[in-house]
């Protein structure tokens, strides 16, 4: 069967939306994505019926105790992590890997290596940047191929020494799209006795994430990226995270992964997390899946790959078509799996600002700047202060939306 986009529309009501009899098209996926009516209906079910803090012998709190726990499982089966200790949940991706490199790091000497990919989004670039100058580590940058656009397994090995510790490595570009190889660059690392923390955001919301069989022992998302309220999550490895010192108040819990998550949790946004996993679930359910909760995920992302994958090379095409525009990424059909929607330009003559405001005083939503990729930008030698226009697709768009993306673009060019 084909994959049902008009009965996925009808569940997200802020594509309804229009702006004086405006339809909007939402290709700013990238930043973050609409979400369906199941998870707006469970954040407000919390804060309607259950809202608490956690511990007391009543309804409410015993109730938010059970939606914490319920969240945590729920991670852990949408990642495929072997225990939902394993799982920390937090305000956001960044603010989590900031408080992990602390620890993480704890025990790091002088003269130690960092190695970062020139691949990476600020938020898993900042936090070791931060800490590298409070110890007085090394930071070793490797670059990306601009022919393949991903980090060759001999490039990161050539980098790699006896004082290398960890290795923050991006799993999918949140500028040009391209997915990494994170299995056999793990094995890399690990070859070096090197940790691995992955940066998983661009890559979660449209392909399916297997922390065991990526070998990796840290990887991080966030939940708005993949239909989601706005949470980070961090998944390591329960062994380390037993041996990492945690840093908290003397009163909290020492048990995981509640001595990762400083302060009292968002519990409304943790019961529309639980509801996130939920979607992906029905998704298979109506994609034709099958089987096991997790199955029925993974099938979800099948059938929503194939959809996206069609307008990639649609909108990609129609972008090359157009004089004077330069693809940032992976343009061959052939590897369209090895990239996830996210599509990044620029134009020999139009600035990114003047194409993305024409798009966006028409209804279409884009991304203009750097958006946090400051190095591939850097590596690309980018102006910092103009970077790309970024259109990103989800499962919700159609090819309808791509040809008038497509279009738009074509006219803000000519009135360029």
């Amino acid at each position: 069967m084909g994959f049902p986009v008009m009965r996925v529309r009808e569940r997200f009501p802020s594509l309804a939306v229009r702006d004086e009899g405006r339809e909007r098209v939402y290709l700013d996926n990238p930043a973050g994505t609409q979400v369906p009516q199941t998870v707006v209906g469970a954040i407000g079910d919390y804060f309607l019926n259950h809202s608490s803090n956690s511990g007391g012998m009543f309804a409410t709190s015993q109730a938010t105790d059970r939606i914490a726990e319920t969240a945590h499982e729920d991670m852990a089966l949408f990642l495929g992590a072997a225990s939902a200790r394993e799982v920390v949940i937090g305000q956001s991706m960044t603010s989590l890997t900031f408080h992990l490199s602390r620890s993480i790091c704890r025990d790091f000497q002088p003269g130690d290596e960092i190695v970062i990919t020139r691949m990476e989004h600020e938020g898993n670039v900042g936090p070791w940047l931060e800490v590298a100058k409070e110890k007085g580590l090394r930071i070793i940058w490797v670059d990306f191929d601009r022919e393949t656009w991903q980090v060759r397994p001999e490039d990161l090995a050539e980098v790699l020494s006896d004082r290398t510790r960890l290795v923050a490595l991006n799993y999918a570009s949140n500028m040009t799209g391209a997915i990494n190889d994170v299995r056999t660059l793990a094995e890399v690392a690990h070859e070096a006795d090197a940790l691995v923390y992955v940066d998983a955001v661009q890559l979660a919301p449209h392909h399916l994430v297997d922390v065991q069989e990526l070998g990796c022992d840290f990887l991080a998302c966030s939940s708005y990226k993949f239909f989601g309220p706005h949470m980070g999550i961090v998944w390591g490895r329960e062994t380390l995270l037993t041996e990492l010192h945690p840093y908290k108040g003397r009163c909290v819990t020492d048990e995981l992964p509640g001595r990762f998550e400083a302060g009292t949790p968002q519990y409304e946004l943790l019961a529309g997390l639980s509801a996130t996993v939920a979607w992906f679930e029905e998704l298979g359910r109506m994609s034709g899946g099958t089987g096991s909760r997790r199955d029925l995920i993974a099938q979800a992302y099948a059938a929503a790959r194939e959809h996206e994958e069609a307008m990639t090379l649609q909108l990609i095409a129609g972008l090359q078509a157009l004089d004077g525009v330069t693809v940032y990424g992976i343009t061959d059909p052939a590897r369209v799996g090895e990239r996830v929607p996210t599509v990044s330009f620029r134009h020999a003559r139009v600035k990114p600002l003047e194409i993305a405001t024409a798009l966006g005083g028409q209804g279409i939503f884009v991304w203009h700047g750097h958006n946090y990729a400051w190095e591939p930008a850097r590596a690309l030698e980018l102006p910092l202060d103009e970077g790309v226009v970024r259109i990103g697709l989800a499962q919700y768009n159609t090819t309808e939306e791509v040809t008038r993306v497509v279009d738009a673009v074509a006219a803000a060019i000519a009135g360029g």
